[in-house]
């Protein structure tokens, strides 16, 4: 993993050191359906657009708003999946109100009790970039939006939909 800041915003190592393990957080928290991680990384005000990625692969999925919409929402539609994501390449950096984190997902994704089935190849695999608008709040550094794109793909997006369909 590595983390660059603007030079005229430089960061406290302590600071990049939590923004660039947030990611890593976010696809943990997807992986293992834990909702006490995603409640503990997001803003109560968060706003959730994986649009970008989802209309390029043929998906409808709504801009979510709200941690009480954005949890169980998304541990509803990820948690049952057999999923891993691997993260990587993430940069932080100071905007004038908070903080600017990127990174890159391979987001591999089976049908709920499929995943270590070598005989099913029913899969979506993507290649995602992900972006997070942090500010800090009273509780430390919390995710106010999250934004999705799909730079490729993979596979039969239907998976997606498998646990919310």
């Amino acid at each position: 993993m590595s983390t660059t800041t603007d030079i005229t915003t430089a960061l406290p190592i302590e600071t990049e050191w939590e923004l660039g393990r947030l990611p890593l957080r976010w696809a943990r928290a997807l992986d293992t359906a834990d909702a006490a991680v995603l409640e503990g990384l997001l803003t109560d005000d968060v706003v959730v657009d994986m649009t970008p990625a989802t209309s390029k692969i043929g998906l409808e999925f709504p801009v979510l708003q709200g941690r009480e919409t954005v949890i169980p929402t998304m541990i509803g539609a990820v948690g049952p999946l057999d999923t891993m994501h691997a993260v990587s390449n993430t940069t932080a950096r100071g905007l004038g109100d908070g903080y600017l984190v990127e990174s890159y997902a391979l987001a591999q994704h089976h049908l709920p009790g499929q995943g270590p089935d070598v005989t099913a190849t029913r899969h979506a695999l993507m290649g995602n970039t992900w972006t997070f608008l942090v500010r800090p709040t009273p509780s430390g550094l919390r995710v106010a939006r999250f934004t999705m794109d799909c730079l490729w793909m993979e596979g039969d997006p239907t998976v997606l939909l498998a646990a919310i369909g």
